[in-house]
């Protein structure tokens, strides 16, 4: 492709009508799995999505000027940072950018924000997202029946060596 791609550390809004597009691109695959094209990434609004970019904080992954990547995040009083909506394009997924964007947030969570916990969820059925995210530390805390159809698999760590390590 010839050029790298990059991960800003601060995404706003405006990133923010090239991050729904994105994300509706990629939930695809999601609702496909659970039969469920309601899902709230799919139905988000543009208002929504800018609001949302506004409360939190939101990293974007670049192939020059096109976002080919995101994450976004927000930490609680209790110093748990609550990590949602990863997302790759499909033409860039298996080229390990979805573990750096998730590397890349924690990083900036627990240096800014003095986050003490990761905490994300996923679907039981994505086995994508499971091997990534015990791949990178995260373990099952909590499992809960979304609808008849989807389990929501609530996986945590601790961000203690963060500090030293990052």
């Amino acid at each position: 492709m010839g050029t790298s791609v990059i991960i800003s550390a601060v995404a706003d809004e405006r990133d923010a009508e090239q991050i729904l597009k994105l994300q509706y691109l990629c939930y695809q695959s999601e609702a496909e799995l659970y039969d469920d094209y309601t899902i709230e990434p799919l139905t988000q609004s543009l208002a929504d999505l800018t609001a949302e970019l506004g409360r939190g904080h939101a990293l974007v992954a670049r192939l020059g000027d096109e976002v080919v990547g995101s994450v976004r995040a927000t930490v609680d009083e209790n110093g748990t940072a609550h990590i949602g909506k990863l997302i790759v394009h499909p033409r860039m997924r298996r080229h390990g950018l979805g573990g750096r964007l998730l590397t890349a947030v924690e990083t900036h969570l627990a240096a800014s924000l003095d986050a003490k916990r990761f905490r994300l969820f996923t679907g039981h059925r994505n086995e994508t997202n499971l091997r990534l995210y015990r791949s990178r530390g995260y373990a099952t805390v909590s499992k809960e029946q979304s609808t008849p159809k989807l389990t929501l698999i609530t996986l945590e760590k601790e961000a203690e060596d963060y500090a030293t390590s990052a």
